[in-house]
């Protein structure tokens, strides 16, 4: 199978590095510095579940021609114009794009461009950062996929990709219905980022103030109310799932949002992650008022911060 990755950073290098070591064809689209730093480096995987080093196969946007079979795309919501415009010449009658973004807007622009029969549906559940020494970290032990076909014509392609990255460690599932699985990710995400980022803090840290509890619980539920209204509402075990992770006291977790937050940059996932979601529900006539106001807090941030990452005075 003939897989380009979009990028090699957290997310993508990562699932690259281990898409090499089970054995797939590989090539990263990457723009000429990090092409640099891959080729005197290497790409660099630091995990509690297997390390990688290993020199990997780079190609920039003006040699890119069709004949991929999938192209895995990882980049921020934000970048996704750009990315389009850098991976569409790879784009052939057969290849599938399966995208690991967040929120489900990026589907709808994808569709448009390519047609639902030729985007399947991705889910991961890991914590990596790149580094600045241009190493790809991951925390803890958690890598979850899940992969699916949103459509028969992308059957073949997530069968095969599922095999290739279930031989790597981690927990690998291709899952029947990724509709839902997708909308699992994003109830448990736009939940959880909304108090992390509004309080600025793990759920540890929430769940131990005076009301941190009820307001979880409340920001839970008014994510749920719009999966349901969407014919999307997770089931008893998933909700358990999503309480499992916002609901545990000795939590040290919080969305990766916060901790952009925390680093003062530029631009965060906020439209995607929590804005489309207040718009889903204007549109089932929802208020969510809790998320409402961390979806405020996100934009006041934005508009603090300049194209270049400084805060305006």
């Amino acid at each position: 199978m003939k897989i380009l990755v979009v990028g090699a950073g957290a997310i993508g290098g990562y699932y690259g590095a281990r898409l090499v070591d089970a054995g797939a064809d590989v090539a990263f689209l990457v723009r000429p510095r990090r092409a640099a730093v891959l080729a005197a480096l290497g790409l660099q995987v630091r995990s509690v579940l297997g390390n990688f080093d290993a020199p990997v196969r780079t190609v920039q946007r003006d040699a890119l021609k069709p004949g991929y079979d999938l192209i895995l795309l990882s980049c921020k919501a934000f970048d996704l114009d750009a990315a389009l415009a850098d991976f569409t010449p790879a784009v052939g009658p057969q290849t599938v794009v399966l995208p690991f973004l967040n929120g489900l807007g990026v589907y709808d622009r994808l569709d448009a461009r390519f047609g639902r029969e030729r985007v399947a549906g991705g889910v991961s559940y890991i914590a990596t950062t790149l580094g600045p020494d241009s190493a790809i970290r991951h925390d803890g032990p958690t890598d979850t996929v899940q992969i699916g076909a949103r459509a028969p014509a992308a059957q073949d392609a997530a069968q095969r990709f599922h095999d290739l990255l279930a031989r790597s460690p981690g927990v690998r599932a291709l899952v029947p219905d990724i509709g839902q699985a997708l909308w699992n990710k994003w109830v448990m995400l736009a939940a959880g980022a909304s108090m992390t980022c509004l309080m600025r803090g793990t759920v540890g840290d929430i769940l131990a103030s005076r009301d941190g509890k009820r307001l979880m619980n409340q920001a839970i539920e008014e994510c749920l109310a719009v999966a349901a209204a969407e014919g999307y509402r997770p089931g008893a075990e998933d909700v358990d799932r999503i309480d499992a992770r916002l609901l545990d006291p000795d939590s040290t977790w919080a969305a990766s949002m916060m901790r952009d937050i925390a680093s003062g940059a530029a631009r965060v996932e906020a439209d995607a992650i929590v804005g489309d979601l207040l718009a889903r529900a204007g549109r089932h006539s929802i208020d969510l008022p809790l998320v409402r106001i961390a979806y405020c807090h996100l934009q006041v941030y934005q508009r603090q911060h300049r194209a270049d990452g400084t805060a305006t005075p």
